[in-house]
């Protein structure tokens, strides 16, 4: 699993232009899911993901987690993030997992993370066109894949 975290004063997705999940300050996570992913990657992520310090304390340094600051998180699929470019002009996803795959996990993400955060977490629609509208602070973004675990 790939994720892109991203540090937000704001987040919406909308689907056929209807915001179907927003938050304000918290963590836009981008979530791809390739097919060898399994459950044990999603619960390392969402660990991961629910203690990151990179919110800002008293003194404007990154000690503070999304909990820590009452912070919200929106979670939005997207298999672009195992494309391919290796060869010619197209990318590939051909390691992105299918729905079949893809959409169980998903579930179980979020649900994962959810209970990480003793919250409930916003979310797009798996599978639809979404507009995601955010405003990174920082800008803070950061690049975790669960296979490389450095």
């Amino acid at each position: 699993m790939r994720v892109v975290v991203q540090r937000v004063s704001k987040a919406s997705v909308e689907v056929d232009e209807k915001v179907i999940g927003a938050i304000q300050q918290g963590l836009l996570i981008l979530l791809g899911i390739e097919e060898e992913d399994n459950d044990e990657d999603a619960q390392w992520l969402c660990a991961k993901i629910s203690q990151m310090r990179i919110f800002g304390d008293h003194e404007d340094k990154m000690n503070l987690d999304v909990k820590q600051v009452s912070g919200d998180i929106l979670v939005v699929s997207q298999f672009t993030l195992h494309a391919s470019v290796k060869k010619g002009n197209r990318p590939s996803f051909i390691k992105a997992a299918r729905p079949e795959r893809a959409i169980p996990l998903y579930e179980f993400f979020k649900s994962t993370l959810s209970k990480e955060m003793n919250k409930d977490v916003q979310c797009g629609e798996f599978g639809a066109m979404m507009q995601v509208k955010l405003i990174n602070d920082g800008p803070v973004t950061i690049l975790i894949d669960s296979k490389n675990r450095e």
